[in-house]
């Protein structure tokens, strides 16, 4: 039988070549195609929810995410933290109980969050919009006993580690605590609660 002139090694190049560049072509069109299932900077703007690891976070320290366009503060409590922040006499605080609604209804009690330790609150001051300075250490602002919270200095609204508004400072109501979900230990979903997942 004649192989009439057909060079099988060329052929099989041909193929393998073929081969390869559609192989190439299929994972060029699938990377973007799988790229526009992560929500667009848009749809992140608009409130898509947001997630965070907090398995680094050390106590005492803050990590800031961003959410519809807002900063968005895990603050990591320690426990001495904790006790200042319960110790607060309710008379220094415009809305000790948190009765105008600046949270989801699961978050309640004086450290207005999910778990006492990690607290979530936008980082917006609800007088003017300006951004509170993280002053967490007692006496770490010339005012009075300041027993370390968030202080904004554009007109001295002063705020508590739970985010609750001091007494007779410009600011009207507590910080905005946004719906928030544990995923486990370690990751924390803003924008989404425990309803809803």
């Amino acid at each position: 039988m004649a192989d009439n002139g057909v060079n099988k090694g060329r052929r099989r190049f041909l193929v393998g070549a073929t081969t390869v560049v559609g192989a190439v072509g299929a994972v060029g069109v699938a990377v973007p195609f799988v790229a526009s299932w992560q929500p667009s900077a848009r749809a992140r703007a608009a409130g898509a929810p947001v997630q965070a690891d907090v398995s680094k976070l050390e106590p005492g320290q803050r990590l800031t995410v961003e959410w519809r366009g807002k900063p968005v503060w895990i603050l990591n409590r320690s426990p001495e933290m904790i006790e200042r922040t319960k110790a607060i006499e309710p008379s220094e605080l415009a809305d000790p109980d948190s009765s105008v609604p600046q949270q989801p209804t699961y978050v309640e009690g004086p450290m207005r969050s999910i778990k006492p330790e990690i607290g979530v609150l936008i980082g917006i001051c609800t007088h003017l919009g300006c951004s509170p300075l993280f002053r967490p250490e007692p006496g770490s602002v010339d005012v009075g006993d300041w027993p370390g919270g968030f202080f904004c200095p554009c007109h001295g609204s002063r705020f508590d580690l739970a985010g609750r508004v001091f007494a007779n400072v410009p600011a009207p109501t507590n910080l905005e605590v946004p719906p928030y979900r544990f995923d486990s230990d370690v990751l924390i979903t803003v924008g989404e609660d425990e309803e809803s997942a």
